[in-house]
């Protein structure tokens, strides 16, 4: 494993020491106290494309659906259409990966109790003939700028969504502005994406694990790499939770979404999600246990209780 790569993994990778938020308050029986009772109802779940179209939840969920006796409706949207939908009071719980887009969320008051989740990277593939030459290229910068140049076709996903959101950042860093018959955008998921940069011998951002998901079904490879092996930091690609603001919407289940959150945060779904591989190759690196915390994922980045009297 190259020393960049380690030191990215050890710096968002998981450790030994966490608290499970809500578990303990929360029951699959009958319900005794003032212990709410769960059991019997359904939750709402709108994630990003990526970690439904890898297969990750329908791996997963089946263990937090036997402990409280519940249903877990992920609804899968781009991470802007997901957050839409939870501002909109139909969504309990949101799973996304654009940090941004989730501060804005929380800065609104719409999202409470987040927590990093996981993470993966990103990856810009195209046609093995790379006919921009951008293989191997350590910059994802000087990757698009170069696409650009050579007005190499390139699908983007369009669709507001946390990969269309990176690739929006890498050209701004490019100092591009795309537009053009080179540039495609299809407003749709990262799996149509990929299919639609294939049948183009097309250029295309992905997270890593919807590529490795579909890799056996495309000629697509990877020409620049993301930081997991050793690529630009630029193309990191974390996620996180958040339970929807009863205060906002009553009709958030907000018990249910914390007993969510604390399940998937828990050591057993962390290594739930490590263990999760396709062909191989492991899709997600579970990122909410670390021995040194870092309270910044609670609330929008840069928040501080002195900024918030300013």
């Amino acid at each position: 494993m190259p020393i960049q790569r380690r030191k990215f993994l050890a710096a968002l990778g998981t450790g030994a020491v966490a608290s499970v938020a809500g578990c303990s308050q929360i029951t699959g029986g009958s319900g005794s106290g003032d212990q709410p009772d769960v059991a019997g109802q359904t939750l709402t779940l709108t994630t990003t494309t990526s970690t439904y179209d890898t297969g990750l939840l329908d791996a997963i969920h089946p263990q937090f659906e036997e402990m409280y006796g519940v249903t877990v409706d992920a609804v899968a949207q781009g991470t802007g259409a997901a957050l839409e939908t939870a501002r909109n009071g139909d969504s309990d719980i949101v799973m996304v990966h654009a940090r941004g887009l989730e501060d804005e969320f929380m800065r609104n008051g719409y999202g409470i109790n987040r927590r990093d989740l996981m993470f993966n990277d990103f990856v810009i593939v195209g046609p093995e003939s790379d006919p921009a030459g951008i293989e191997g290229m350590d910059s994802a910068a000087e990757a698009f700028a170069t696409i650009a140049e050579e007005q190499a076709a390139f699908v983007s996903r369009g669709d507001n969504s946390g990969t269309h959101t990176k690739e929006l950042n890498i050209w701004e860093e490019a100092g591009v502005e795309p537009g053009g018959d080179w540039y495609q955008e299809i407003g749709a998921g990262m799996g149509e994406a990929l299919n639609n940069a294939n049948q183009q011998d097309a250029y295309t951002l992905s997270d890593r694990g919807t590529f490795i998901s579909q890799r056996s079904e495309i000629d697509l490879t990877i020409l620049v790499q993301g930081p997991i092996e050793g690529g630009p930091e630029l193309l990191e690609n974390p996620y996180g939770i958040m339970a929807v603001n009863p205060a906002v919407h009553g009709n958030a289940n907000y018990d249910l979404a914390m007993a969510y959150i604390g399940w998937i945060t828990s050591p057993g779904a962390q290594d739930a999600i490590a263990d999760y591989t396709m062909n191989g190759e492991q899709l997600f690196f579970p990122r909410a246990l670390s021995e040194d915390p870092d309270f910044q994922q609670y609330v929008p980045e840069g928040w501080s209780s002195d900024s918030s009297s300013e």
